[in-house]
């Protein structure tokens, strides 16, 4: 797969990341600003090491934002209420009273 395709998936899926882990928050959703110009910035990168590096943050802010940000409602004046994706919320490890040394 050519590189330029690889920059267009990463912005898309950015994108839709931005989209998911914002849904309902006008504000945080301007982030699609921030996202445009820092490709546009880059738009005339043309070293490979470069562009790779670049894609690298790309991919490490993406799996940030999908799999660490959670939204936050302010009901009263000191209460937020936290409003966790479906993708976030996973089974905890049972707790056990009497833990095994390892080896």
């Amino acid at each position: 797969m050519g590189q330029a395709v690889k920059v267009l998936q990463l912005f898309k899926t950015l994108h839709r990341t931005r989209q998911q882990v914002f849904k309902n928050d006008t504000r945080a959703l301007e982030a699609r600003i921030k996202i445009n110009e820092e490709f546009k910035s880059n738009k005339s990168e043309t070293s490979p090491k470069k562009i790779e590096e670049l894609m690298k943050i790309g991919s490490d802010v993406e799996l940030l934002l999908r799999t660490s940000v959670i939204q936050g409602i302010h009901t009263d004046h000191n209460t937020l209420k936290l409003v966790p994706r479906k993708d976030l919320l996973v089974e905890n490890v049972p707790y056990c009273d009497k833990p095994t040394q390892k080896q």
